[in-house]
């Protein structure tokens, strides 16, 4: 089992529900949503395009996927949630736009956030007493021999090398877009998502997503609203 820490909006949140129409699955409901009739691709070349954002979920990574520490119980970390929810104010990033990250596209904000970037920081810190270490299968897979200085110090010392300064709040919505195809691709995002591009993104909860075993789906276990209303969250 393996836990981790991320911002989506509410379930019946539009966008949500929109996210939810790309990638064909719906993670509050763990069930495959229908492939979307995009044109100009099919609907293999679309579900190859879209299948690792796919499994993971439609999320912007916060605290990345972590097995408990030693001594440490599912309980106790809900309650970690629920304390530090409450604790925290909602805000919003200004606007999202389009971006691509490499071969990539995601949802990123359209300009620097400090309320974002102190609440990502925040949740890092406040959660990694719950994080066993890495394995060294684990830490070899980010290939670190490649990451520059500061973020292999990130992995090595929390577990993910984009934190902090180092951190980029996206919202993946592909995986690697071959050249030739990404225009296509672009175009075909920015329909899907023309009524969040260029507006404001309330951040007012935080996901604690589960994957029961490596390579399985992830699910959202728990969205807790943030601030006052943290405490009605829904599980």
């Amino acid at each position: 089992m393996r836990y981790a820490l991320y911002f989506t909006p509410p379930k019946d949140d539009a966008l949500t529900l929109a996210a939810a129409a790309w990638l064909s699955r719906d993670a509050f409901l763990d069930g495959r949503v229908p492939t979307p009739e995009v044109p100009s691709f099919t609907t293999e070349e679309l579900g190859t395009l879209t299948a690792e954002p796919r499994r993971y979920g439609f999320h912007a990574t916060l605290k990345a996927p972590f097995e408990l520490a030693p001594g440490r119980t599912e309980t106790e970390l809900l309650a970690a949630l629920d304390e530090f929810s409450a604790e925290s104010e909602p805000f919003e990033i200004p606007s999202l736009t389009l971006g691509q990250l490499g071969p990539f596209f995601a949802l990123v904000p359209g300009a620097p956030s400090d309320a974002l970037s102190r609440f990502a920081a925040e949740t890092v810190r406040r959660f990694e007493p719950f994080r066993a270490a890495l394995s060294a299968e684990d830490i070899a897979r980010r290939n670190p021999e490649m990451l520059p200085t500061a973020q292999r110090e990130n992995l090595e010392n929390w577990g993910y090398p984009y934190v902090f300064d180092e951190f980029r709040f996206h919202m993946t919505l592909t995986g690697a877009v071959p050249e030739v195809r990404r225009p296509a691709v672009r175009a075909a995002l920015e329909e899907a998502f023309a009524g969040f591009l260029d507006k404001p993104l309330p951040v007012t909860a935080l996901a604690l997503f589960i994957e029961p075993k490596r390579g399985s789906p992830f699910t959202v276990h728990s969205l807790m609203p943030l601030g006052d209303a943290a405490t009605e969250g829904d599980r």
